[in-house]
C-alpha cells in the first residue's frame, strides 16, 4: 500500500495559515449574512466573545466541538468554510493537491490535520477525510451529531472511543458506528496515524 502524502513542514504551515483565513473570512461572512452580532453569535455557540473574534481574525484555530456549535447556529456546514473553491465539482483530487485543514492549535501534541478526499459540496451526501493525527494527537471531543461514520486505518495505532465502549486499532483495521454517539480518539503510537475516514451526510 502506498503511504500517504507528507508535506513539508513549511507547506503545511502556509496551509494553515490559509485554512485559518478562509475559515476567519467565511466565518465573517456567513454571521453579518445572518444579522447576528460578534456577541450574539459568540453567547448561541456557547464561546466567547474574545476567542470568536480572534477566529474571525485567522489569529486562533477553534476545536472542533466549538465548530459544530457554530456551523448549527449558522445553518451552514463545516467543509465550506474551509475549502479553496466554491460551486465546481470535481472528480478526481491528484495526490498532494487536496486541501488540507489543519486544526493541531487546540489538540494535544503535533495535533491533527484532515486531508480532504471528496472536497465538500452539496451535491455529495458523503464527506470523506484522511484524518492524520501526530503522536501525542487526540481529537476534540467527545462530539456526537445525526449520521453514520466507518474509518479504515491506513497506518499507526489508534484507540477509539465510541459511547461507553474503547478499542485499539491498528494498521488494517476497521471500524463503523452511529454519529450520534459520543466518539473521539487518540493516536496511541510512537509515529504518525493515519485512518480513511467517511461519514454522512457531511458534517465539517
Amino acid at each position: 500500500m502506498n503511504k500517504v502524502d507528507i508535506r513539508n513542514k513549511g507547506s503545511d504551515e502556509r496551509s494553515t495559515a490559509t485554512s485559518l483565513l478562509r475559515l476567519g473570512t467565511r466565518l465573517k461572512l456567513s454571521r453579518q449574512t445572518r444579522g447576528l452580532t460578534l456577541k450574539a453569535l459568540a453567547a448561541a455557540a456557547n464561546c466567547s466573545e474574545s476567542l470568536l473574534s480572534k477566529v474571525e481574525n485567522g489569529k486562533v484555530s477553534p476545536s472542533l466541538p466549538m465548530l459544530h456549535r457554530l456551523v448549527e447556529v449558522l445553518g451552514t456546514n463545516i467543509g465550506w468554510m474551509f475549502e479553496e473553491s466554491d460551486g465546481e465539482e470535481g472528480i478526481v483530487f491528484r495526490a498532494g493537491a487536496r486541501p488540507l485543514i489543519a486544526l493541531d492549535p487546540l489538540r494535544r501534541g503535533e495535533g491533527i490535520s484532515l486531508e480532504r478526499v471528496i472536497p465538500y459540496s452539496p451535491g455529495h451526501l458523503l464527506q470523506c477525510n484522511i484524518h492524520h493525527i501526530e503522536a501525542g494527537g487526540e481529537s476534540a471531543g467527545p462530539i456526537q451529531h445525526a449520521g453514520e461514520e466507518v474509518g479504515y486505518v491506513l497506518e499507526g495505532a489508534i484507540e477509539l472511543m465510541v459511547g461507553e465502549k474503547t478499542f485499539r486499532l491498528s494498521a488494517g483495521d476497521s471500524f463503523v458506528f452511529n454519529s450520534e454517539l459520543p466518539h473521539w480518539y487518540r493516536n496511541v503510537g510512537d509515529e504518525r496515524a493515519s485512518i480513511f475516514w467517511v461519514n454522512t451526510p457531511a458534517t465539517f
